[in-house]
Formats: C-alpha cells, structure tokens, sequence
C-alpha cells in the first residue's frame, strides 16, 4: 500500500503524502465522523467485525472504526469535526424575524455547514484508517485515510488547503482527492467496478491508482468522467448519471436539521419539529 500511496503522491504533484509537512509545527487532534442520518440495518464494529454495534444517529465514531451497512442500510456521515446534534440543544442558536412580514412570531435556524461528507450504499463496508486535524495558522488542515472494503460510496470533499490530504483505498487501488464529488463502486470480489466524479471545485479531478497482475495504472478522472473496470480510459459520464449525482449530492447540501418555530401570541414556547431526520 505504501507503494500505491508514493505513485498518487507522485501523480498528484507531491500533494497528498508530504502533505504533513507544513504543518508539522502544531499537533494532530483526533477528527470524528458524526452519523447524522442511518436508513435501514447499519453497525459499527472497533475491532474488525469481531463485534458489531447498532449505529443510530448523533454517533462519533473515531479513526479505527469500521462501519456496516445491510441489504436495505444507508448512512451518512460528516468528516473531520464532532458535530452537535440538534436533539441535545432545546435553546435556538439564533433568532430572527419570520421571512413573511405578515407571520407573527419567529423563527430559528442553523445555517448549513461545509464539511466533507460520506454517503455509504447498501452492502458497504466502510473503515475509517485515520482522521485527524491540525489548527495551521488561519486554516484547520484534515487529514484523511478511508478504506473502502466493499460495497459504494458517494462523497463530496470541500476544496483543500495545499497541506491536507483525502484518500480512499480499496482492495485493489487507493484514490486521492482535494475538492471533489465522487462515487467509487467495487465489485463483488472488491475490484473496482467504476470511479466517477460528477464535479470539482478548484481540483484537477480524482487521481486513482490501480493495481492488477503486480502492476500499477495511474488515472486522472476529471469533472463528468467515469472509470469503469474494462474500458483503458476515462469516458464521459451518461446523463442518468449525472442526473442521480445531481440528486444526491442536492440533499447533501441541505442542512439536517429542521426550521424550530415558536410563536408568542399562542405558547410562548417551542412547539415540536422534525429536527435532525434530514440527510447531510
């Protein structure tokens, strides 16, 4: 594996795997993932598999942990910061006046947040081999290793700075990233089925090396592009793709959580609301 990472490193201008060096000065903290939304059967396990944890959501899971989903699971997840769950606050973080002038009360919100984020599929095994940040001067460097064991993902990664790295490994190739939306697909047998990036933001695209019968082939997958296990090079992504890309990465930027509103002609106190059933 440390071969495949010094060829990404190589492909990606050096970017990825000497990325600790300028930042090297202050020290690592632990990053978590927080689930913040499960569908369906969907476990954890800190030790391989060898047991096995229902996942529910406004869990932290740290770098070791291994998650599971079933026939019918999904889960989404944020990377890098512990992100509080908005069942634990009953006090609204901000007030303002209701966006209709004619509407008595208010209404408080949260603003959505900009994290990279995870979707995993159906029948994904997913461990998370390290996930740490670092404060460096005015930006927060995140540094990411995820081990895609079988199974799909969806991810969307936030524009890096020049010292952070993102990296999905997988039985048979490792991908590296900076700032892209990106599905990787594995077989059966976890080889590659497809890699496909439906876009980027202020990255080259996705670099993915392979390695099949003891050598190794090194791909640039630029914005709209797929890789598909069999064809020698990237080819342009099919409408319906782009059309189910658009879908899901749509809802990951929602907020999830719900609008709170209160209203003081009637309770003079919160009433009830859907908060945190929505998806990234």
């Amino acid at each position: 594996m440390k071969k495949l990472q010094t060829l990404l490193a190589i492909a990606m201008g050096g970017a990825l795997l000497n990325a600790g060096l300028s930042a090297s000065a202050q020290p690592s903290k632990p990053g978590f993932a927080t689930v913040i939304r499960v569908r369906g059967e969907v476990s954890y396990s800190l030790d391989k598999g060898t047991h096995k944890y229902p996942l529910v959501q406004g869990k932290y899971l740290e770098a070791g942990s291994t998650i599971y989903t079933g026939q019918d699971g999904e889960v989404d997840l944020i990377l890098a910061k512990a992100i509080e769950s908005p069942q634990a606050t009953w006090a609204p973080k901000r007030i303002s006046l209701a966006v209709d002038s004619p509407v008595r009360g208010m209404v408080t919100y949260r603003p959505s947040i900009e994290q990279n984020t995870v979707r995993m599929m159906p029948g994904s095994a997913l461990s998370i081999d390290k996930l740490t940040t670092t404060s460096s001067g005015a930006d927060t460097v995140s540094d990411t290793e995820l081990d895609l064991q079988k199974g799909s993902i969806y991810a969307s990664v936030k524009k890096l700075s020049p010292a952070a790295q993102y990296l999905v490994k997988t039985p048979t190739g490792i991908a590296g990233v900076r700032g892209t939306e990106f599905n990787i697909t594995l077989n059966d047998d976890g080889t590659i089925q497809s890699v496909s990036v439906y876009k980027t933001v202020g990255d080259d695209g996705l670099v993915l090396a392979i390695t099949k019968n003891g050598a190794t082939q090194t791909l640039l997958i630029q914005d709209g592009q797929i890789f598909e296990s069999g064809n020698p090079n990237p080819l342009p992504i099919t409408p319906e793709l782009r059309a189910l890309f658009q879908e899901v990465f749509s809802i990951e930027r929602t907020p999830f959580w719900q609008i709170v509103s209160f209203d003081y002609d009637r309770t003079q106190t919160f009433t009830s609301s859907d908060i945190g059933g929505g998806a990234f």
